[in-house]
Order: C-alpha cells, then sequence, then structure tokens
C-alpha cells in the first residue's frame, strides 16, 4: 500500500476530488494548509504573501493503483495551458500497516 499526498490548489480541490471519486477513489482525507514551493510565495504591490493557501489530498492506495491515481490527480489539478508554478506537488510513501478501527482488524 502507498500514501498520496498531494499539496493543491484550493481552487482545484472540488475538480481533483470529483477526477478521484468517478475513477473509484473515494476515500480521501482533505486538509486546508498553507505554505509556498520555489515560488517562494507572490508579490502584490508592496506586500509579499509567502504563506499561500493550499489544500492537502491524502489517501492510500494499492501499489499497482499509484499511477493511475497520480495520473488522474495531475490532470485534473494542473492549471491550464499546460501548468503553472503554484499548482502543487505529489508526495508517495509506502504504508507498512493500516487497522480499521471500527473493526479492529488489520489491513492488507
Amino acid at each position: 500500500m502507498l500514501l498520496i499526498r498531494a499539496i493543491i490548489r484550493p481552487e482545484k480541490s472540488s475538480k481533483v476530488l470529483k477526477a478521484l471519486f468517478e475513477s473509484g477513489y473515494v476515500a480521501v482525507t482533505k486538509m486546508p494548509v498553507v505554505g509556498r514551493g520555489k515560488q517562494r510565495g507572490i508579490k502584490i504591490g508592496d506586500i509579499t504573501y509567502d504563506e499561500l493557501p493550499k489544500e492537502i489530498l491524502m489517501m492510500v492506495v494499492k501499489d499497482e493503483d499509484k499511477d493511475f491515481a497520480v495520473k488522474t490527480i495531475l490532470e485534473s489539478a494542473r492549471s491550464e495551458g499546460g501548468g503553472a508554478y503554484g499548482d502543487g506537488k505529489i508526495f508517495i510513501s509506502p504504508v507498512e500497516e493500516a487497522y480499521t478501527i471500527s473493526r479492529g482488524t488489520k489491513e492488507l
């Protein structure tokens, strides 16, 4: 199993969640976050905003589903015209164990 964490623009959240749902990935955790990447924030006039609002989506998928899930996120989160700085990042980590609390069972 793999944990996929996608940090995306807030305005893309609904589109990404819809695409994931339609692709069969219904179990997703969403949280608002702030941060900055290589673009180092944004400057408007004399004011620099270095903590930009983003959303993080987290989901666990089977190893063999990774490429399809990542492709779904990339295609639905990318800005028009081939993408732009600030569109986000996707991180993938192995999941060693997972448990369902309500049943007390270990996931495979």
